[in-house]
């Protein structure tokens, strides 16, 4: 398919290069007011760069929206006139539904809002996808384009908002527990790239466990802790310091922000 991003901020770049590495559009073209920050991309087959947003709508059948919120209406409105009812519209933008997309280009459209994470950069992105009415028909070519691009789920659109706090936002909770680790290792005596490995890694372990298993984490947790071991000593002070309580209130704080956002 011939794809546009329309904004290529960091997110926008993200997806950029996970389609290119996926190799899973005919054409891109990516869009910027300056395309001099894109100069890596500028060499690559099928890759055109560009300030006008009309050309790339133009010239694809999938445009994949990665604008800031305050912009996104006023982009609708400028290009409504050129986006037919072949085009798949493909939204990243927090915050902004498809009842207020319908309400600019008409709900004949296929709407479709994703929210994916930066890791889209290296096919890891987790992806929560809904639709409007219409854009139920083409759902399942949104969800294949992004479990190109990591793994993708349909969630119903009132959850998306909640959605942005645990896979886009979580990107940055989860890069935190990991410095937080790393940074204990190096207080145990690591040098400080040692300890950011032993930190990836275990991390990476942790998670595959979870993804090769229908197991609980507790039943994970429960195979490496002994009584009265350093594990669950460990474990314990952390719950203490109030380790789980303090990561459910900073997700239910980012939620309480985005929600705020999402009214204005």
């Amino acid at each position: 398919m011939k794809t546009a991003i329309i904004g290529a901020g960091n997110l926008g770049l993200a997806i950029a290069k996970g389609i290119i590495n996926s190799k899973s559009a005919q054409s891109l073209y990516i869009t910027k007011r300056n395309i001099s920050s894109l100069k890596e991309l500028e060499t690559l087959e099928n890759v055109f760069l560009t300030s006008d947003n009309e050309k790339a709508i133009k010239n694809s059948d999938i445009i994949i929206f990665a604008v800031q919120p305050r912009d996104f209406e006023e982009i609708l409105s400028q290009y409504k006139e050129i986006i037919t009812q072949d085009h798949t519209l493909i939204s990243t933008v927090a915050g902004f539904s498809t009842d207020k997309i319908e309400k600019i280009i008409g709900e004949s459209r296929y709407i479709i809002r994703s929210m994916p994470n930066t890791a889209i950069s290296i096919n890891q992105s987790m992806t929560c996808i809904c639709a409007n009415k219409k854009g139920k028909e083409r759902i399942n070519l949104a969800l294949d384009i992004f479990n190109r691009l990591g793994h993708s789920i349909e969630i119903p659109e009132e959850q998306m908002q909640a959605a942005t706090v645990i896979c886009a936002s979580g990107i940055a909770f989860w890069m935190r527990l990991i410095r937080a680790t790393t940074q204990g290792a190096v207080e145990l005596g690591f040098e400080s790239k040692e300890a950011l490995e032993m930190a990836l890694h275990t991390c990476l372990g942790a998670a595959g466990l979870l993804l090769s298993s229908p197991n609980h984490p507790e039943q994970e947790i429960d195979k490496v802790t002994t009584p009265g071991g350093c594990t669950i000593a460990g474990l314990n002070e952390m719950e203490h310091q109030g380790l789980s309580s303090s990561i459910i209130k900073g997700l239910l704080a980012s939620y309480n922000k985005i929600s705020q956002l999402a009214k204005k």
